[in-house]
Parts: structure tokens; sequence; C-alpha cells
């Protein structure tokens, strides 16, 4: 389906459905934008064809991706989703979007955020539930040209984020495990849980997360899942905590840094306040080093509830890169 936006745009603008065959174009505009932006991030085709091939209700890119042309040339993309959040009970339609570089400040993308406002309330209107409903949105805050955008459009900012790094070369101290809890390899067969475990306890977190079956193959296909990264504390069979960690060859090599990612680090509630995630986060950093990395990387929410940043200062983890979160309320008529 195509719709002509012309008035909306430079001549010749149309909105387009995605296809399958539109990978290397999302892959190539997501990360010509954070270049552009001096964002530190690279994405892979495979890294983004992982979420887009297992689609379900909370996304679809046959429904949730829409390509912006001129002339035929693509030049943007506008992505959807939804997920019930843990604050405040809402349910938060996502909205982002990406513009090439050459094709800024010519409508492009208020024509795209627009329609995934526009799109967004059809959707909403399809839904029966008695949660809040707001739009969502997220922004590095070197990304100057999206903040103006979500401003012009009234969103506010609700929530701050970080990531952190560390450096390997400095000392790594040796955190001791509580006792009775140990650390042992993953095997296949314990994958599932630890990802159940994972969402499990970043429930009383602010936000929400895709815990379908859908959500587990996203996770399961990145090119970067490696469970031998992985540092699992368990008490018995149980999972205590972890630190869910990964390495992106790719987006190393694109940016010329050498750095391991520690994606999640968590601990279930009958464990916290034992000193679990730093002796985790500890034997993370040794793992990062000894397969010849420079840096650690994370991130986390400015207001964590469990004291994380904290931890992580103490841990030698200081604060690198700033992003926002934005919100408004989705009214339909």
């Amino acid at each position: 389906m195509t719709t002509d936006i012309a008035q909306a745009g430079p001549r010749g603008l149309t909105l387009r459905t995605y296809t399958d065959s539109d990978i290397e174009f999302a892959t190539n505009a997501m990360n010509r934008e954070y270049e552009f932006d001096g964002v530190p991030e690279h994405s892979s085709v495979e890294e983004v064809a992982a979420w887009y091939k297992h689609p379900n209700e909370k996304f679809d890119p046959a429904r949730d991706v829409t390509v912006a042309e001129v002339d035929g040339v693509p030049v943007g993309l506008g992505e959807r989703s939804w997920v019930d959040t843990n604050d405040g009970q809402l349910r938060e339609y996502r909205v982002d979007g990406y513009v090439l570089p050459e094709w800024r400040r010519r409508g492009i993308g208020t024509a795209l955020l627009a329609d995934n406002i526009r799109r967004s309330a059809e959707l909403r209107a399809t839904h029966a539930t008695d949660r809040p409903r707001v739009l969502g949105s997220w922004t590095s805050d070197r990304q100057e040209a999206a903040v103006a955008l979500l401003r012009k459009f009234d969103f506010e900012p609700v929530r701050w984020f970080f990531e952190m790094t560390r450096e390997l070369s400095d000392p790594i101290p040796d955190v001791p495990l509580p006792d009775g809890l140990e650390v042992r390899p993953v095997s296949d067969d314990q994958i599932r849980q630890i990802w159940k475990a994972d969402i499990e306890a970043f429930r009383d977190h602010w936000g929400g997360f895709d815990d379908s079956e859908e959500g587990l193959r996203r996770f399961l296909d990145r090119p970067s899942h490696d469970p031998t990264l992985w540092v699992i504390a368990w008490d018995g069979d149980e999972v205590a905590a972890a630190s869910i960690n990964a390495i992106h060859t790719d987006e190393n090599e694109a940016l010329g840094v050498s750095r391991g990612w520690l994606h999640s680090v968590f601990t279930r509630r009958p464990w916290r306040r034992r000193g679990l995630a730093s002796a985790l986060i500890a034997r993370s950093l040794v793992l990062l080093k000894e397969r010849g990395l420079d840096q650690g990387i994370l991130g986390v929410d400015a207001d964590n509830p469990t004291g994380a940043l904290g931890v992580y200062e103490r841990l030698g983890f200081v604060v690198a890169e700033r992003s926002t979160a934005w919100r408004k309320p989705l009214d339909v008529a």
C-alpha cells in the first residue's frame, strides 16, 4: 500500500508498506542516522533481521514499518510497536524513525512521525484494555533533530538512561559470591529458564518488556548470541542472578572499538542486597578481558530502583552517553 503525502514533505514523497526486500535499506538508514548524529551504535543486517523476522501482535513489520520514498527512492523509515508497561500500568505505543542525512530538513521526519501517530491511534482503537494509552519514543541526547521533532509534537521527557563504560586495563576487583551460590557454564536447555528469570527480575522496573515466544526467538537469533559469555549465579537449580553478555563484532569493527556488552545484569528478588550483582559484573569484566577486549559497556536506568547505578560506579564504570525516554497521551476520537 502506498500513500501520497506530498503536501507533508517534498514533492514526490510517498509512504508505503515495508517488504522483506527492504531489510538492507532499513539497516542502512539506522546506521547512517547514528553515524551522522555521532551516536556510537551500529547494527548489522542480521541483527535487524532477528527482530523483524519474528512478527507478533506487538510488532509485525508488515503492519508496523513504513518506508518513505521520494520518486520511488527510499529515503526514510518509520517503526511502531506496543508494550504493556510496569510503571503506571500503561499501554505504550512506541514510535521511532530514521531519515537519510542528505534528506533531512525537508519534512520527511515530520511526515513519518505524523504517520506513526496516526497508525498507532488506529491500532489502539482495535485494542480492548482499561490501561491508559500513551505514545512513547526514545532518543540519544546527541540526536538534536529528533529531540526537536518530538518536542514539536508535544512529547515530554519522562525518564533518563545512561550508557556506562569501564576500561578493562584497570584492575578488576575480586568480588566473592555469597555463600551457597555458584557460577557454572550454561547449557542449551537452560537458556529459556534464564530468559524467563531475566523478564521476571525486571517486572518491578520502569518500562515494559516483550515476554512472548517471538520475543525469545528474537533474543536467540541475534548474531551476538553467545551463552559462553554469560555469567549465571545458581542456587541449586534456581537462577539467582545473571549478567548476560555479548560481543557485537560488526559494531566494534564499524566504530573502531573493542568492547563487550553487559546487556542485562539482574538479580531476582529473593537474592537481592547480598552483593551478587557486583560479583557477577566483576567476573564478566574478567571474561571480556580474557576475550581480548579493551572495554566493558552497559546501559542503566538513571533511577533504577535497585541502586544499579551506584553498583556500577563503585566497580569503575563511568557515564559515556545519555538518552531520554519520551511520552505523550494517545488520544483517540
